[in-house]
């Protein structure tokens, strides 16, 4: 999604890659995180739009600082969600030395999302659904749309008040394109 928002000149995007690229950013994650200070002004600057990790779970708190903002909620059937955090980011958090990128990661995913419960299949799929019937439960309808993997452009730009672009939809982040970075 962060290639595709930055294809239709909505970029430049935050992603955790942005975390992993940038130590500083990695950094200034790390310590609001651990002090539930967001500065949006420093963690977003130079941004334009924000998906993924660390960003989507302050999306309750996006969602009052920005009240302009729009919000893509981006999903899949539960088995595949675990399929693939079971294969990229649970192993990165649970096996990873303490770099900012992990620490990050650790400040946020165990304790935050998932309540510092045990990362069973179970909790997990149950917080995920969780957090998909929150954001469709408090998310206005005119800010919010929800792309399932596979839809390509055409709703997506309706959305956004944008034209369809030439070039077909982006498909990156798969597992082996995690696992290989």
């Amino acid at each position: 999604m962060r290639d595709a928002l930055e294809m239709l000149g909505l970029g430049p995007c935050h992603h955790m890659r942005t975390l992993i690229n940038d130590p500083a950013q990695s950094a200034a994650w790390s310590k609001s995180i651990f002090t539930n200070h967001m500065d949006w002004d420093v963690l977003l600057d130079g941004f334009a739009a924000s998906i993924d990790w660390p960003s989507a779970h302050y999306w309750p708190r996006l969602m009052r600082d920005f009240p302009e903002a729009k919000a893509l909620l981006t999903m899949r059937d539960s088995e595949s969600w675990w399929r693939s955090f079971e294969r990229t980011i649970l192993p990165t958090i649970m096996d990873s030395p303490g770099d900012e990128v992990t620490t990050a990661g650790k400040l946020l995913i165990g304790p935050l999302v998932f309540r510092e419960q045990p990362m069973t299949k179970e909790h997990c799929i149950a917080v995920y659904e969780e957090n998909i019937a929150r954001v469709k439960a408090e998310v206005p309808s005119d800010r919010l749309h929800i792309h399932e993997v596979g839809d390509g452009w055409d709703d997506l730009c309706a959305f956004l008040s944008v034209s369809v672009p030439d070039q077909p939809f982006p498909h990156k982040n798969t597992t082996a394109d995690f696992n290989a970075e």
